[in-house]
Formats: C-alpha cells, structure tokens, sequence
C-alpha cells in the first residue's frame, strides 16, 4: 500500500464490523511495550467483544488509509473532560501524524461536548510517549501506581482545550 495515500479519521459507527482488525492494530502497536513496561499493557486482556463494549460506552475514532485501519483512539467522557485510551498507530506509520490526526479528532470532539480538558495516562518506562504528548500541550498532573506497586508505574497528563 502506498503510505502517501491520504489518511482519514472517522468516529466509530454503531454498527462497526471491524474490531478484529482494531484488535489487531492496538496488539501491534503496543507489542514494542512488552518487556519494557511494568506491570504488562492492558491492551493484552483485549479481544474483539471487550472492544465492542468499550465501543458502547466511549468514542471510538479509525484512522483508515486505503480503507485500512492505520491507527485508533477510545474517548471516555467524564463530567469535566475527556479521557483517552488505547492511542495506537502502526508502528511503520508512527511518527507520521496519524496519531496528531486522531487527537485532532478527540479535540474537536471535547469542544462539541464542552469539555475543558483531555486526559490521558501513560507509562513511566515510555518516555518518548511523554515527549510526544508534551509537543501536543500536555502537560504532567500526577504519578500514579498500579495495584499491588509501590512505585509509581503511570503519568496521568492533561491539555487544556481553549
């Protein structure tokens, strides 16, 4: 497939038929995470039935290129923001702003809804994760430990939206 075809993000459709490919594309992306981070990435207790609940009761967005899913994002609104989840893109297509593109998405989404803020959490062993979101206006509001952790395992971020 041509990866200068362009890229367009849609919001998840009720009737979505395609959370094996979803599935697959989060296990991808985030597989670079096994050995790295500690306790192991939630994403492993994903299949497609827990995506569809996750898609009942959040914001699903797609990136498709070609018609192939290339990247996707979860939203959870909470009553003053927006919480983001299982941001993930194909690692040969990481880095060229598929996943600005979803945000973008989550943004205009968060301003429809009046939201104030995004939220989001990632890990403490990502660094680069926390430079990219850095460069999007997140900023650090906490250190946070997993269950059964005396150390903290996660960085909760935010971004205020104007």
């Amino acid at each position: 497939m041509d990866q200068g075809a362009r890229v367009s993000v849609i919001r998840l459709p009720s009737d979505f038929d395609r959370f094996d490919d979803v599935l697959a594309l989060i296990r991808e992306a985030f597989a670079s995470m096994d050995g790295v981070i500690d306790p192991p990435s939630s994403a492993h207790l994903l299949t497609v039935e827990r995506l569809r609940e996750k898609a009942g009761h959040e914001t699903g967005f797609a990136a498709l290129q070609g018609g192939r899913i290339v990247g996707c994002v979860f939203v959870l609104e909470r009553a003053d923001d927006l919480y983001v989840g299982k941001l993930a893109v194909e690692p040969d297509r990481q880095g060229s702003g598929i996943g600005r593109q979803l945000m973008q998405a989550v943004e205009t989404l968060a301003r429809s809804r009046g939201k104030a803020a995004l939220e989001l959490q990632t890990r403490i062993e990502l660094t680069s994760n926390h430079a990219i979101f850095a460069r999007m206006g997140f900023r650090e509001t906490e250190r946070t430990a997993h269950e059964g952790y005396s150390r903290p395992t996660s960085i909760t971020m935010r971004k205020l939206i104007s």
